[in-house]
């Protein structure tokens, strides 16, 4: 087992909790409106490294930051505090692993994590297939991303546009989509799900592993929610 694959599996005491949702921050490229809608449904606010400066930017000041801290600026750091820093000095996993593995929540909404740069948002599907027993969906302006659970129900407008990424090899079959499922492995060097298309208000989806990344447009932010069973009104 490689390191950074030890590291994503140890349990580490959190640095906060939540019975709601908190918004995590990276420090790529992240949208005013995006963070805002984040906040919304999960007001409470940790940044991982970099992202402390683009939530201070915009004038929010995040409970915790978390990572190694080789982008936060010394501003940042003056602006947050000492009792607000976690320093990780393993360089083993990324900044959103770092962070993500410190809260405990009910669902994790990540902005700032993908969009800008390819290999960020590569790594940042990785972080998800590392924690598949958490609810994080990655929030950009355009889409919404989260690792599928072994069962899925999703209420979508028919016509909607619905990828399906493997992180391994998986199997899946369910009912709603245009493109059937059954009868398919799935694998990153194999066959993949993109651009499917959903033909019922309702999509079931059942998969043999958890190991497929389901990307939506991001209207459909909180129709995902609800089909991961995530609570979205506001918690403590």
């Amino acid at each position: 087992m490689s390191v950074d694959r030890v590291m994503s599996s140890t349990l580490f005491e959190p640095l906060l909790r939540s019975r709601g949702g908190v918004t995590l921050v990276g420090g790529g490229e992240l949208a005013a409106p995006v963070l805002r809608r984040a906040l919304a449904l999960a007001p409470r606010l940790v940044a991982a490294d970099g992202g402390a400066d683009a939530a201070l930017a915009l004038g929010l000041r995040p409970e915790r930051a978390v990572g190694d801290f080789d982008s936060i600026s010394d501003a940042a750091r003056a602006a947050l505090g000492t009792a607000r820093l976690h320093h990780v000095a393993e360089q083993a996993s990324t900044d959103f692993d770092k962070a993500l593995r410190h809260v405990a929540a009910q669902f994790v909404l990540a902005v700032g994590f993908a969009g800008a740069r390819l290999d960020h948002t590569l790594a940042a599907f990785n972080v998800l297939a590392r924690h598949p027993g958490r609810r994080c969906l990655l929030l950009t302006e355009r889409e919404v991303a989260f690792l599928a659970p072994r069962a899925l129900r999703l209420r979508l407008t028919p016509g909607t546009r619905l990828s399906l990424f493997p992180m391994a090899p998986v199997r899946g079959e369910g009912t709603g989509l245009r493109w059937p499922l059954a009868g398919h492995d799935f694998a990153p060097g194999g066959m993949i799900g993109t651009s499917n298309e959903t033909v019922a208000a309702q999509v079931d989806l059942r998969f043999s592993a958890d190991a497929m990344v389901t990307i939506l447009p991001a209207e459909y932010l909180e129709a995902a929610l609800t089909g991961l069973g995530a609570a979205t009104h506001p918690g403590a």
